[in-house]
């Protein structure tokens, strides 16, 4: 299977950057970062993160066995089901560095309180239960501009079925 975001069954150096390496390399690749984002880097597990080699596939909600769609915790339940793993946290960054011929997004709109059309979510365990920090980063091109973007979302939130997610494959 061929996705949009090229990463089906590739191999990505994950971690083994200080936070200070990482964010001056996504900067001297032109990687837009939003206020979410931002506020994700500055978490302690971009300290001094252990590398690994992982390998990563991109799935819709859909292909996941969610054909109407799902919350967040129901597609991670999915992707689980499906023999697939979540991403560590620090897999965003490292998975844009890697991916900058992701597509431009069909849209210009950055910001409208619902999915981002083109977006790859990079599926991971949110860093806090409180609603108001971001639960994660995603990815997107916009006017050939590369984002690392990061979302906030409650328990409640609906993954639409077309809503790509990036994955760990065992």
């Amino acid at each position: 299977m061929t996705d949009a975001l090229g990463v089906e069954d590739r191999t990505i150096r994950v971690g083994g950057r200080h936070r200070d390496e990482l964010m001056h390399a996504l900067q001297t690749a032109g990687i837009r970062l939003n206020v979410h984002a931002e506020t994700l880097l500055r978490h302690t597990v971009f300290d001094d993160p252990a590398g690994q080699d992982l390998r990563f596939v991109e799935r819709t909600v859909h292909e996941l066995g969610l054909a109407t769609g799902g919350t967040q915790s129901q597609v991670f339940d999915a992707a689980r089901a499906a023999g697939l793993h979540l991403c560590p946290v620090i897999s965003g960054p490292f998975l844009r560095l890697a991916t900058l011929g992701q597509p431009n997004a069909p849209d210009s709109i950055l910001s409208a309180g619902r999915p981002p059309t083109g977006a790859i979510h990079v599926a991971s365990e949110a860093l806090s239960d409180d609603e108001a920090y971001p639960k994660g980063f995603y990815l997107r091109m916009v006017d050939d501009e590369a984002w690392l973007r990061g979302y906030r979302c409650d328990y409640t939130y609906r993954w639409g079925p077309e809503q790509r997610v990036a994955l760990v494959k065992p």
